[in-house]
């Protein structure tokens, strides 16, 4: 069970389901030529949306009827929208490869129109398409390129989804340490924004790193912590994923009676929902609890069950576990006949696997390496980024300082040019006042010069009345002989 638990948690990750009230209304609007076309867009994009994860082949039609009336209209935004349902139901139908088509046309249009928000998500969809194929350096390019993006708007909810995507791509290289330290990134952020629903795909991611590392006390504690929110919630996925796990954590420790409660719990969850892909885990886990107990009727029945599904979705790694819970069942049983037909089988598609396995892990090396070269890059980009941001930061401040000194120059010489301006006021109002003093100093002295000089003409006309001319003595003195 060890080998495929965590598996059962990335796709909760992966695409940005929304809950959405569906009623027959939408089809209704979508239908009515007296709606606008925007309306009937979002009613029809709604209503696929709802069939994505449980109805896939409808999700698909709903979201070819969307895209038809997108393009008519001329609407891109709808067209993109269209595509990337079609890429999400694609993807839940077991069909990577057109999954991967769909989310390309998505991420195209998406970036002739700008929406940096949407182009985020291609690339976190897109990562978790390369995922499911193994493809690891894509899968870890692609969901870096989204995280960027997403620090850069700032959207810390998909931050947080995106550190849970890499720490799903580092537990499935087997690095135990980097997987829980995004996964643990991913918690610390859930909690700051109070995201609820996060917290019960988190703690269920961070068990099924626990559960990979063979520490089930540890990974049982978060499986639990998962199921209590996922039960508080009413997420039924987020509970058929818990009840399996935990399901799986005791079957681990030996602990049949348990392991088979839980696995039937999550059995009878996931039959309401209707999602054939995780059935089969539901079936795979009730085989091989009851397998172990004893009950090889009961075993048969859901291993077959398991294996109709695995066929039906073309998934080839849970039809060789399938067929190797009955070949050992039958065996069991003394139906040698049957165990060897479903040995022969489990052992032509473990050659198959085999020989795709001995050379992903020949390549393995190489991928790690190339993982965390990707990584080393990036980071290495981000802390230029960081430095150039930090030194514009400091010109900026540079600037400010600067232009604070100059302001505080001018205001000084403002305050000074102004006391400078009231000192000269004031001394020209003294000049003025002193002019205004000399002035009737002048005119006061100017009449007393007057009246001195007035006093001595008059004087002068005196004396020159009273004492004879020069000519009227020497007249006189002729007169007289003398």
């Amino acid at each position: 069970m060890k080998l495929f638990l965590f598996g059962i948690f990335f796709f909760l990750y992966s695409f940005s389901y929304t809950q959405i009230s569906v009623n027959d209304s939408l089809l209704g609007v979508y239908h009515s030529s007296s709606q606008p076309d925007t309306n009937r867009l979002k009613a029809i994009h709604e209503l696929a949306w709802k069939y994505c994860r449980n109805n896939p082949d409808s999700a698909m039609l709903l979201a070819k009827m969307e895209l038809e009336l997108a393009e008519l209209t001329h609407q891109k935004k709808h067209e993109a929208n269209a595509f990337n349902t079609m890429g999400v139901a694609s993807m839940n139908a077991g069909n990577s490869s057109m999954a991967l088509e769909y989310h390309f046309k998505t991420l195209k249009i998406r970036q002739d129109l700008g929406d940096k928000k949407g182009i985020g998500v291609s690339y976190n969809n897109l990562g978790a398409i390369y995922k499911s194929q193994a493809n690891y350096p894509k899968a870890l390019e692609n969901i870096l390129k989204s995280l960027k993006i997403k620090q850069e708007i700032g959207d810390k909810k998909s931050i947080g989804n995106c550190y849970g995507n890499l720490g799903t791509i580092y537990n499935d290289l087997n690095n135990f340490e980097k997987a829980l330290e995004y996964a643990l990134k991913d918690l610390k952020i859930k909690q700051e924004i109070g995201d609820e629903k996060g917290l019960g795909i988190c703690y269920n991611m961070i068990g099924g790193v626990y559960a990979n590392h063979s520490d089930f006390v540890k990974a049982k504690e978060y499986f639990v912590k998962a199921l209590s929110q996922n039960e508080k919630l009413g997420d039924k996925r987020g509970m058929q994923a818990s009840y399996d796990a935990i399901g799986a954590t005791y079957q681990n420790q030996n602990d049949y009676p348990n392991a088979l409660k839980y696995y039937l719990k999550g059995l009878q969850v996931i039959r309401g929902i209707g999602n054939k892909k995780y059935m089969i885990l539901s079936y795979l886990g009730l085989g091989s609890i009851y397998n172990k107990m004893g009950d090889y009727t009961k075993a048969i029945l859901y291993s077959d069950s398991s294996l109709l599904l695995s066929k039906e979705l073309e998934d080839i790694d849970n039809q060789l576990r399938a067929y190797q819970n009955l070949s050992e069942i039958y065996s069991k049983t003394g139906n040698y006949k049957e165990a060897f037909k479903n040995h022969v089988k489990f052992t032509a598609l473990t050659d198959t696997i085999y020989n795709a396995e001995n050379s992903r892990q020949l390549g393995d090396l190489k991928t790690q390496f190339e993982v965390e070269k990707k990584e080393a890059e990036l980071k290495i980009i981000a802390q230029a980024q960081q430095a150039i941001n930090a030194q514009q930061q400091q010109k900026h401040k540079t600037i400010i300082y600067a232009g604070a000194a100059i302001l505080l120059i001018v205001v000084m010489f403002s305050v000074f040019l102004y006391n400078r301006f009231r000192i000269t006021k004031k001394q020209k109002k003294v000049i003025e006042q002193q002019k205004i003093l000399v002035d009737k100093a002048y005119e006061s002295l100017h009449e007393k010069n007057k009246e001195v000089m007035d006093s001595i003409y008059y004087a002068s006309r005196i004396q020159k009345a009273l004492i004879p001319s020069d000519k009227y003595i020497a007249s006189e003195l002729k007169k007289h002989g003398k």
